[in-house]
């Protein structure tokens, strides 16, 4: 089967609830663990607050790739995208985990993509033809339903 054929067998839907949830329960795990680094090995400041400092500040930007990218490249979706059933693949329909690149550039443009409760994200899913986020257009990625990878097989 050629790739022309493949992509057009991947029905891409905006699924913005199930994409909104799943972004929400990653970055809520993010943000969770973060803030408990922070109080558990931060040291206190003159605000009142912790902050973490020099290679300890290092941590949670770790655990961040490897919430997003390392997940994505190691199980083909991150935990919320495989709680509600999503995966994201290459935008040319190619039947694999993404790569440490595609993955990185999705994820580097979240912020952006979530900016004002994700109303950036919801404007360009909603107006590209394939459904994408501005993080999925830059790594030139889709974001399908599990089920239709397994559909394909």
């Amino acid at each position: 089967m050629n790739k022309t054929n493949l992509i057009t067998k991947i029905k891409t839907e905006p699924n913005i609830r199930n994409r909104f949830v799943a972004g929400l329960v990653d970055y809520i795990i993010i943000y969770t663990v973060t803030f408990i680094l922070i109080y558990a090995i931060g040291e206190p400041n003159d605000e009142g607050g912790y902050s973490l400092n020099g290679l300890p500040a290092l941590i949670p930007i770790i655990f961040w790739l490897i919430m997003t990218v390392g997940l994505e490249i190691g199980f083909g979706a991150t935990l919320g995208n495989l709680l509600v059933g999503l995966k994201a693949i290459p935008k040319n329909g190619t039947k694999r985990k993404l790569t440490f690149g595609e993955s990185f550039k999705r994820h580097l443009l979240d912020p952006i993509d979530m900016f004002f409760f994700g109303l950036v994200g919801i404007i360009t899913i909603k107006n590209t033809d394939l459904n994408q986020r501005v993080g999925d257009l830059w790594a030139k990625t889709i974001v399908v339903p599990i089920k239709s990878q397994t559909e394909l097989k």
